[in-house]
């Protein structure tokens, strides 16, 4: 007795197709699982034993074979148990006519044959759908992110009877044709800029940064407003287009991270605590997940107390912030995860924290150097915006009168950032800060005067030349604020304010 189905497995955000055969012959009662299954997959055995029974179907007795193919590919993850069930049951006749070859059958089975939600159940259907297959059974537990997809034909269920009587024609299942219009309007938050008081040259500086993609460092002690303006960056950053938003909800639904809404609709916005593992942060692992930094993907990633991160941890940002992407290296193969984010990093300038406050810093001057250095020269280089800000003053704090909010700031954000859409739409690139040495020639151009200022900025700052290049890209941005196709004088000198720390506290 023979059968064959379909399903898959994932390997990073990408599934690949899965043969799963079972063979059922007279001889001594056994239950082999073959071809490369992890422990999960073994375990399935006792899940898939108890389902069955327990659905009121008799477990076959003899020697029972399931072959995982391809052989050659490592296989992980609990979503197998429903097809090695439903080859059994099909082996054995239970199963009454030929199963379908495109329904690719996704699921875990718990003791008394309920589907269980498995993890990653959209990059699996988006991934096998670009293989050519259209119809799926899915736990109905995890129909609200499978149904971002359109053109296929989903079968959500909850129990394995269910499954058997619709293939058997008894009681279909209602089929779900995905129609899916995605639409950011709807969306609030619970937070708002007209919270901050003050700061002013902060504000300017997250406006600037969201506008353009830059990361920003931001320094001063603590009271300031760093931690709470760093929070309200998501609410001025444009929103979510609907491929960066199926980006981000496959990273989050392989992490279990997804929530009942099914869907990631918000810029995201992580705050690991110092403590944080370097793997926690990139990502890892004996069976790799995505860490931190692609999690933040197409959002914010948010360091408070920066200097208070183990210098090893905060080192490996440096790959993912340049490139965009963490490949992991394993034994087993090779994985790639999106991290494009938006680093925010706050820190005190000292470690009692009172430099720069009323209160009295108690810091020698070897402590403060050790403290500020551990922040990197090549690290610090990564950002793009460096602000120091100050104790509110009691007048801001007093004023009555509501600040600019949110929903304006982001109204200047989006024409910035139409700008540069438009700009390097031929480029496959969507802002400034992605602007490499070679389209920083191509796109940005300055005047005589601005030259010889920016010439004289860099010998007095001595610059390096990843700072020059950031001042270009941050001048460009000032510009696509202001909707000017010129660089200024200006936009320069603004953006040279926001390099000048570096020589003040890390020269």
């Amino acid at each position: 007795m023979y059968s064959k189905l379909k399903t898959c497995v994932l390997m990073g955000l990408e599934a690949y197709d899965i043969e799963v055969e079972a063979d059922i012959s007279t001889g001594l009662a056994n239950f082999a699982i073959v071809g490369l299954p992890d422990a999960s997959i073994k375990e399935s055995k006792e899940r898939v034993r108890s389902a069955i029974v327990n659905s009121g179907y008799k477990f076959p007795l003899g020697r029972i074979t399931i072959n995982l193919a391809p052989a050659a590919l490592r296989k992980e993850g609990s979503q197998l148990d429903l097809a090695i069930a439903m080859s059994i049951l099909d082996a054995i006749g239970i199963i009454i006519p030929e199963v379908n070859e495109d329904l690719v059958f996704i699921g875990e089975l718990s003791l008394d044959g309920r589907l269980m939600p498995v993890e990653g159940a959209l990059p699996m259907i988006i991934s096998m759908r670009e293989r050519g297959y259209k119809n799926f059974i899915i736990p109905n537990s995890n129909l609200m992110e499978c149904s971002l997809v359109n053109d296929i034909s989903l079968f959500p269920a909850n129990t394995l009877n269910d499954i058997v009587r619709h293939i058997n024609k008894e009681k279909e299942i209602e089929k779900y044709d995905s129609d899916f219009v995605f639409s950011c309007e709807d969306i609030k938050y619970d937070i708002d800029f007209s919270d901050i008081k003050g700061q002013d040259n902060l504000k300017r500086a997250l406006e600037v940064a969201a506008a353009g993609g830059h990361n920003v460092l931001i320094v001063g002690p603590p009271g300031a407003g760093k931690t709470m303006a760093a929070k309200r960056l998501p609410t001025i950053l444009p929103d979510l287009s609907f491929e960066e938003a199926i980006e981000c909800t496959k990273i989050y639904s392989i992490t279990g991270l997804l929530g009942e809404s099914g869907m990631i609709d918000k810029r995201p916005f992580r705050s690991p605590h110092h403590t944080a593992s370097a793997v926690s942060l990139i990502g890892g692992g004996r069976i790799p997940r995505p860490g931190e930094v692609s999690l933040a993907h197409n959002g914010v990633l948010f360091l408070d107390e920066l200097p208070e991160f183990s210098k090893s941890v905060i080192e490996v940002l440096r790959q993912p912030m340049e490139d965009g992407v963490v490949t992991v290296s394993r034994a087993s193969g090779t994985l790639s995860f999106p991290s494009d984010f938006m680093l925010i990093a706050a820190s005190n300038l000292c470690p009692c924290g009172n430099m720069g406050s009323s209160r009295e810093c108690s810091c020698s001057a070897a402590m403060i150097s050790k403290y500020m250095n551990k922040i990197s020269g090549p690290l610090l280089d990564r950002f793009d915006i460096h602000i120091e800000v100050f104790p509110v003053e009691y007048d801001d704090l007093a004023d009555k009168s509501p600040g600019e909010n949110s929903e304006s700031i982001r109204a200047r954000v989006n024409k910035a950032r139409d700008i540069q859409i438009k700009r390097y739409r031929e480029d496959n690139i969507l802002n400034n800060d992605s602007l490499n040495s070679s389209l920083i020639k191509k796109y940005i151009k300055l005047s005589d005067s601005a030259e010889s200022l920016l010439s004289q900025a860099f010998e007095k700052y001595n610059f390096s030349a990843r700072s020059f290049d950031k001042i270009l890209k941050i001048s460009r941005t000032i510009a696509d604020l202001e909707q000017s196709d010129d660089i200024k004088e200006v936009h320069i000198l603004e953006a040279i304010r926001y390099r000048a720390l570096d020589n003040k506290y890390w020269g």
